[in-house]
């Protein structure tokens, strides 16, 4: 009884602290509300300053439903706080005293990495459950060299039902994923991770962390997070704000370079993606700089100023190729008003920095610049390349084949660049054409998720924009679903122009066994140079295959039996079968939302195209005839290996024609480490 007594005392101890520091967040707060930006000495700072301060008072949100701390460290005697409580953000009271700490402090760090063999100065860690915001329950762990057992809290935080948005994982991020967030800044980081590894979360998660640690730095360079689609966006858009980040973009890759407005064959897509095409956009840049076909001629007042055509030559000569096309072009105009001060020079004059400027602005020198080194915009050479058939074989000359060059080249082309329908492969070209002429802004983190599934002339545009900062590339080559996807990290990163470590993480949260087990049957047809992923959740009777006389109709039947659970469910199916499930969701009263790539996902049940799947979960999934997934796409074996490990409780997979002959096979045995 008295056992039953200390845990009540202990909680009520503990909701106290959780109520002072609610009760001191709330007076920060206040008190960032209560600051005004008119001290500042002019407009310009003043705005600077509010935007701040704004900035201030959204990350000091107290959200009610979250937990404001999950964990506590008591320490053994030394030079550390003899307790900590570990949250979202750091809160302290009216004095300066710390009541929570921010999770990303360097006094944290032992609540993810301390162990038995390591306690790193820990005598006890203390686990918290929680319902809404309400404190319910703790659990201690002692570091005193015992092996630690099972945590239920951490089991019952990660299953828990996730209707909605993405969560941040911060109360469970496990010490294999905490290397990885608090890994340097300057070092560009590579994670492979199998599906219900957190690949995703630990990027998030690292972005917060490289935000608190070099604040200063990352404020003014940015940080973006760049996503497959938008419907993926608006999937973990609520993370980095529960986390306090509340000024990280995100886009997909599109959004990056401009939105696409056409379509176009696979095929030709996977050949404008090939890193080949960058000798040819290189070479039809270029290939507009002609030798002049006379020299200048400046005349100023009474003075005559002649340039010859041979010492033009030779300035064109020197400046092409080794600038950027703008600035050569700049430059040009430069050099030739130079020459002509030399000119003035010699005969007695002493012109000046306004001469030389006037010179370079100069109607001749304009005019011969624009002859033999004309202004260009990406869109223009493009065009050029995709409609002129002759330029596109000089250009191409070594570099693509006459069938290649015909697959290029527009079947019909617009009547100007003006008017081309350019599609996302072509983004990417013109991208790289933009930097060929002025050089593109870099940021100084970027985050790529689904890294995999880029070309690599995409992955060039992304790794111009951390040229001077560093990246965090996320992905799992087993779910490379587009005919251009990457099959080694090697690849990804020499596109991306980056060197840095591989870390590969197996050992998966939130898939439970019995399904990933069953979608790894996959793995040997789709990355069989991966190694094997396993689950620490069993998940027994997690998976249910059935063979049924009505697809569409047993699997409207079976989201109907899941309402009756919580969480979230997904019915998955190819795209042609989409229209025909959503029409009978409609007619059996079984309310539901379309996913779309721009929609945000927020319903309870959802029809999910297969192709959008791809980074989300759901608490329960029916995938709806496998074999028609597969069939779709030339890669439909690894989008069914997504779509087969979104489930974070339960799976169902229904089908009426044979399911893939890959999946009646053994499953592989587990990677041993």
């Amino acid at each position: 009884m008295s056992g039953e007594a200390d845990v009540a005392g202990t909680l009520e101890a503990e909701r106290a602290h959780l109520e002072g520091a609610r009760t001191a967040l709330r007076r920060m707060r206040e008190h960032a509300e209560s600051l005004s930006a008119d001290a500042a000495g002019d407009w310009v700072s003043a705005q600077i300053l509010e935007a701040l301060l704004d900035q201030r008072i959204q990350a000091l949100a107290d959200h009610p439903d979250t937990p404001l701390f999950f964990g506590r460290l008591d320490h053994l005697p030394g030079d550390l706080p003899e307790t900590v409580y570990v949250g979202r953000r750091h809160v302290h009271d009216d004095g300066g005293a710390a009541l929570v700490l921010d999770w990303r402090a360097p006094v944290s760090r032992s609540f993810y990495q301390a162990g038995p063999s390591e306690p790193m100065g820990v005598a006890r860690r203390r686990r918290f459950g929680y319902r809404g915001g309400d404190l319910t329950a703790f659990e201690d762990e002692h570091l005193d060299g015992r092996e630690l057992g099972e945590s239920r809290l951490l089991t019952e935080e990660i299953e828990r039902p996730r209707t909605g948005p993405m969560r941040d994982i911060v109360a469970t991020i496990q010490p294999e994923q905490d290397v990885i967030v608090r890994d340097d800044l300057a070092k560009t980081v590579c994670v492979q991770g199998a599906p219900g590894t957190g690949k995703t979360a630990v990027g998030l998660h690292r972005a917060a962390y490289l935000l608190f640690t070099h604040r200063e730095r990352l404020s003014r360079s940015g940080v973006l997070i760049v996503g497959p689609n938008r419907a993926f966006l608006s999937y973990i858009a609520g993370v980095l704000p529960a986390l306090g980040e509340v000024r990280v973009d995100q886009a997909t890759v599109a959004d990056l370079l401009g939105g696409p407005t056409g379509v176009e064959p696979d095929e030709r897509a996977a050949l404008k993606g090939d890193a080949r095409i960058v000798d040819v956009l290189r070479k039809g840049l270029w290939l507009h700089v002609t030798k002049p076909a006379e020299g200048l001629l400046v005349v100023r007042g009474g003075a005559r100023f002649r340039v010859p055509d041979h010492e033009v030559r030779e300035l064109v000569a020197e400046l092409r190729g080794a600038t950027r096309y703008g600035t050569g072009r700049e430059a040009l105009a430069r050099r030739l008003a130079h020459r002509v001060l030399v000119l003035m020079e010699q005969r007695g004059e002493a012109p000046d920095d306004r001469v030389h400027d006037a010179v370079a602005r100069s109607r001749p020198v304009k005019a011969l610049v624009d002859q033999v080194w004309p202004k260009l915009t990406p869109q223009q050479v493009l065009f050029r390349l995709l409609s002129d058939a002759e330029f596109l074989a000089r250009a191409a000359k070594g570099v693509l084949s006459e069938e290649e060059q015909a697959l290029l080249r527009w079947d019909k082309a617009p009547r100007s660049a003006r008017s081309a329908r350019w599609t996302d492969a072509d983004l990417a070209l013109l991208d790289e054409l933009g930097d060929l002429i002025e050089r593109t802004a870099s940021l100084g983190h970027l985050v790529v998720d689904e890294a995999q599934d880029l070309s690599s002339m995409q992955l060039r545009a992304l790794g111009r924009r951390c040229a001077t900062g560093s990246a965090t590339v996320l992905g799992d080559l087993a779910q490379g679903t587009t005919p251009w996807s990457a099959r080694t990290w090697t690849e990804v990163l020499h596109h991306l122009g980056r060197e840095g470590e591989v870390t590969e993480l197996t050992v998966g949260f939130r898939v439970p066994r019995e399904v990933l087990d069953y979608a790894t049957r996959l793995l040997p047809s789709i990355a069989p140079g991966l190694a094997v992923p396993r689950s620490l959740r069993p998940g027994r009777g997690s998976l249910t295959v059935r063979e049924v006389p009505d697809t569409a109709k047993a699997a409207v039947a079976a989201v109907r039996d899941l309402l009756s659970r919580d969480g979230s469910i997904a019915l998955v199916a190819a795209d042609s079968e989409v229209a025909s499930l959503a029409a009978l969701l409609e007619a059996e009263g079984v309310p539901h939302a379309v996913l779309t790539p721009d929609s945000a996902g927020t319903d309870r049940v959802q029809l999910v195209p297969a192709p959008l799947v791809k980074g989300l979960e759901y608490d329960h999934v029916v995938v709806a005839e496998p074999s028609a997934i597969v069939a779709a796409e030339p890669r439909g074996l690894a989008r069914l290996y997504v779509a087969l490990t979104r489930a974070v409780t339960s799976l169902t997979v229904l089908h009426t024609t044979p399911l893939p002959s890959e999946l009646t096979r053994p499953t592989p045995p587990p990677t041993t480490t």
